[in-house]
């Protein structure tokens, strides 16, 4: 009789072992293609809330220019002929003109974008401008900030 023998020989690449390699594959494409998907995800809210920090100083910068409308920053804002190569206009309406092309300008870069100024009187006054947009899969997003702008 021969003893029995405790090694065995492999002989080729059996269709199990094919079939798993196969799934373990599969799973690892899905990973990546999932986090490929939250990249881009990432990356757009990344861009929308950049462009609401940039919106929003841009207001704030508007605001310390013309300091003497206080108020004012806080209508809807209107179409007019304010500005560089425009008509001479007063505080208010150049206030109401910086508004209304600061709106448009949200409209343009945010989705469902939205923006408002609030106005607090003191020493020194004090602006709240907020901006909202309606950021795809969360809802809405807003961004905030307030500024104390003193009299020269």
């Amino acid at each position: 009789m021969q003893p029995l023998s405790l090694t065995s020989k492999q002989q080729g690449f059996g269709l199990v072992e094919s079939l798993v390699a196969l799934v373990v594959v599969s799973v690892g494409m899905i990973g990546i293609a999932a986090l490929y998907g939250q990249g881009l995800g990432a990356s757009r809210t990344a861009l929308f809330r950049t462009q609401a920090v940039y919106l929003a100083s841009d207001m704030a910068d508007r605001i310390r220019l013309n300091r003497i409308a206080g108020a004012g920053y806080q209508t809807d804002g209107e179409e007019s002929d304010c500005g560089p190569g425009g008509v001479a206009c007063s505080p208010a309406e150049m206030s109401a003109h910086d508004v209304w092309e600061w709106k448009d300008r949200i409209e343009q870069q945010l989705p469902g974008g939205d923006g408002e100024v609030l106005f607090e009187p003191g020493l020194p006054p004090r602006y709240t401008i907020n901006i909202s947009w309606a950021e795809p899969g969360i809802g809405v997003a807003t961004y905030t900030i307030a500024i104390s702008v003193p009299d020269l």
